[in-house]
């Protein structure tokens, strides 16, 4: 049975990438897609995943606004990788698909309590606010939900700062709160994602596929990658969020290890690190993994047959 996610982010190249995957995998089925504040205002990434579904010729999945500000700090967006529209680089349809008229988090409740206790999946690749508060304000989720694979976090480096990654920072307490409950929550981040480069091979892997939809991923990575070698000083960019996608259709092609997890509030220099205990082995009561190593091949090609999948759309 194709598994059943709710994907949760703030658009972004990489999210956008992960909504392709997401929808043209047969192994997923995309129950929901839903924003959040993150690289950009919430009304801009909002924007941006209307306008992937209409590339993607998605018609019949939910799309819903979250939140527009992080819990307690002030907002962070991340112009210098996404630039202002959040999406810069492609030419961006208009949406052809209304918003669901519940706030994100609504939906999330809504479809975690109608379906049986394990069958959803939260896929979150941006910041955790808008879980957070679905676990706040109906904490019987936490015990029905089959597990959260997010993007986000790091064990060795950060990004937004020495220690910490952007998803993390930019709602510390947020994340706080996804990684103490009790549900079982996969941590894809940089250490993973960083393996995860979008090669000039890959980039032509993509682009001999031919349709729209693959074009628009060759644009989305041609932007991305000269702000990343600006801004990061990767040759080839890192392609976050469909890492976190690609685990659930198959983790083998990520390998992750269980261990202890929790998120640093109060330091002056490490505020939103994902602190990892590797000192011993994990608690038989851990609920937390790191991914550790991702099998590149087999993960571009899921993206390649995903964007074979869909097909041709006309725009």
């Amino acid at each position: 049975m194709p598994r059943k996610i709710i994907l949760d982010c703030d658009p972004g190249h990489d999210d956008a990438i992960a909504i392709l995957l997401a929808h043209g995998n047969p192994e997923i089925e995309l129950l929901a897609v839903t924003t959040v504040v993150g690289n950009q205002t919430l009304p801009k990434v909002t924007r941006n995943a209307l306008a992937v579904a209409r590339i993607a010729g998605i018609t019949d999945v939910p799309f819903a606004a979250g939140a527009d500000r992080p819990l307690v700090r002030p907002l962070e967006n991340a112009p210098d990788i996404h630039g202002e529209s959040g999406m810069d680089g492609p030419v961006l349809p208009d949406p052809a698909i209304e918003l669901d008229g519940r706030h994100a988090v609504d939906l999330i409740i809504d479809l975690v309590m109608s379906h049986e206790p394990g069958e959803i999946t939260l896929v979150p690749t941006g910041g955790l606010t808008n879980i957070a508060l679905a676990a706040r304000k109906e904490p019987r989720i936490v015990d029905r939900v089959k597990e959260v694979v997010l993007m986000g976090g790091g064990y060795h480096v950060g990004n937004w700062s020495a220690v910490a990654e952007f998803n993390i920072k930019i709602d510390p307490e947020a994340a706080h709160i996804v990684f103490n409950e009790s549900w079982p929550v996969v941590m894809v981040g940089l250490d993973l994602t960083h393996q995860a480069l979008a090669t000039p091979e890959v980039v032509e892997q993509i682009a001999a596929v031919g349709t729209a939809p693959a074009r628009f991923v060759v644009e989305l990575l041609e932007f991305f990658g000269t702000t990343y070698k600006d801004a990061q000083g990767f040759d080839s960019p890192p392609v976050h969020d469909p890492c976190a996608v690609a685990y659930v259709i198959d983790p083998s092609i990520v390998r992750t290890v269980k261990v202890p997890i929790d998120i640093e509030l109060t330091g002056t220099l490490t505020l939103g690190m994902t602190v990892a205990d590797f000192r011993h082995p994990a608690p038989d009561d851990c609920s937390t993994w790191a991914a550790t190593d991702l099998d590149h091949a087999r993960f571009w090609g899921l993206v390649t047959d995903a964007l074979e999948n869909i097909g041709q759309v006309e725009l």
